[in-house]
C-alpha cells in the first residue's frame, strides 16, 4: 500500500463542495466495496442532538447509503455512557431512525457480546474487553468531530474509539488512556474516518464548549494522520497531546502525511482551549491514579454529586451537557 493511501488527508470547504459528493469521495478512496460486514462509530457524547456535540444523523444515514449501494450490512453502534443508556442517545438524537431509514442497523455495544484480548504484558493495560461485532467487522468506519477536550486537550478521530469500549466504567481506565487510545487504534485499524467539522466546540469540550462555525469537512483512511491535521487547523501543538503517543508508537512521521484539498493555512482558526478551574484540575489530578478514580467515581450518585458541585462553583445550570466519560 502506498505511503499517499496511508497518510492522505483531504480539506474541504461544506461551501464549495456538497456533503454528498465529500462522502462519495470519501467511500470511493477508501475502497470499501468489498467488505460485507462494515461498522460505523459516531459520537454520541449527549443524549440529544447538539451539533458539533453529537455526530450529524442525516450525515449518518446519507454514508450508510452509499455503503449499503455495495451490498455491505452496516453496523452503527455506541456504549452506554455513565450518565445515560446508549439508547437514549440513539433514539432522542435521531439517530436510530436515520440509521434505519437508510437500511443499517443499529447497537447498543454494552448489550454485544464481548471479546477479552490480550494486550503485551510490558503494557499498563493487560486487556481490553471489547464488543464482538467490532471485532467481526470487515471494516470500522470512524465519524469524529473536531472539539477540544478539557482533560485531553483534543478530541477527534481516536478519542471516539473510546466509546466502543462497553463498559460505562471505562472511566476506570483515565489514567492509562494514551495507552488504551493506541491499543483500540491498532486494533479497529478504521479503514475510513470522516470528520464533520462544520461546527467545531472551542473552550471546555467535549460537550460543554462552545460552537465554532469552521464549515469543514476532513476525510481520511488513517485516523491518526487525520487527528494531527485536524489539531493544525484548531491551532493546538499536537506534540503536547496523546497523539504524540500514538505517533511515537505506531511510528507515524509528521512529514509522511499529505494534505490535499484546501491547505490547513487557509482555513486555520485559533481554538479556545480549556479553562482548567478548580474542578477540572481536581479530576486530572484524580485521572493520574487508578485506585482514587475508581474509588471516587464508584458509583453514579458519586459521579452526579461532583456534577452538581462542578455546576455550583461555576454558577450554572446542572442539566448542561454532562462530562464525556
Amino acid at each position: 500500500m502506498s505511503q499517499k493511501t496511508l497518510h492522505s488527508v483531504k480539506i474541504y470547504r461544506t461551501q464549495d463542495t456538497s456533503i454528498s459528493d465529500i462522502l462519495k469521495e470519501a467511500v470511493a478512496n477508501a475502497d470499501l466495496h468489498s467488505k460485507k460486514q462494515i461498522f460505523i462509530k459516531p459520537n454520541l457524547s449527549h443524549p440529544e442532538y447538539l451539533p458539533g456535540v453529537v455526530t450529524d444523523p442525516e450525515l449518518t444515514g446519507e454514508l450508510i447509503g452509499l455503503l449499503r449501494n455495495q451490498n455491505s450490512n452496516v453496523i452503527v453502534g455506541e456504549s452506554n455512557g455513565f450518565n445515560y443508556p446508549c439508547w437514549t442517545a440513539f433514539n432522542k438524537t435521531g439517530m436510530k431512525k436515520a440509521v434505519e431509514k437508510a437500511g443499517g442497523t443499529v447497537i447498543n455495544l454494552s448489550e454485544d457480546k464481548i471479546v477479552e484480548v490480550k494486550l503485551n504484558k510490558a503494557t499498563s493495560v493487560k486487556r481490553l474487553f471489547l464488543p464482538k461485532t467490532i471485532m467481526d467487522a470487515d471494516a470500522v468506519i470512524d465519524l469524529p468531530l473536531m472539539k477540544t477536550h478539557e482533560f485531553m486537550a483534543y478530541s477527534g478521530a481516536i478519542k471516539n474509539l473510546f466509546g466502543c469500549i462497553p463498559s460505562n466504567k471505562r472511566i476506570y481506565l483515565h489514567p492509562y488512556l494514551p495507552e488504551v487510545f493506541y491499543h483500540l487504534y491498532t486494533l479497529f485499524k478504521p479503514a475510513l474516518t470522516i470528520m464533520d467539522a462544520r461546527v467545531g466546540i472551542e473552550g471546555n469540550g467535549p460537550t460543554k464548549g462552545k460552537p465554532v462555525q469552521m464549515n469543514l469537512m476532513l476525510t481520511s483512511t488513517n485516523a491518526l494522520s487525520l487527528d494531527i491535521v485536524a489539531a493544525k487547523i484548531m491551532k493546538l501543538d499536537w506534540k503536547d497531546t496523546y497523539l504524540n503517543y500514538v505517533a511515537k508508537k505506531t511510528g507515524l512521521q509528521e512529514n509522511s502525511i499529505k494534505e490535499e484539498g484546501i491547505p490547513v493555512s487557509a482555513v486555520a482558526h485559533y481554538f479556545e482551549p480549556p479553562r482548567i478551574d478548580l474542578p477540572v484540575k481536581t479530576q486530572i489530578i484524580i485521572y493520574q491514579h487508578e485506585y482514587l478514580t475508581k474509588m471516587l467515581f464508584c458509583s453514579l450518585d458519586v459521579v452526579k454529586l461532583f456534577q452538581k458541585i462542578t455546576m455550583t462553583y461555576r454558577g450554572k445550570s446542572v442539566d448542561e451537557p454532562k462530562p464525556d466519560t
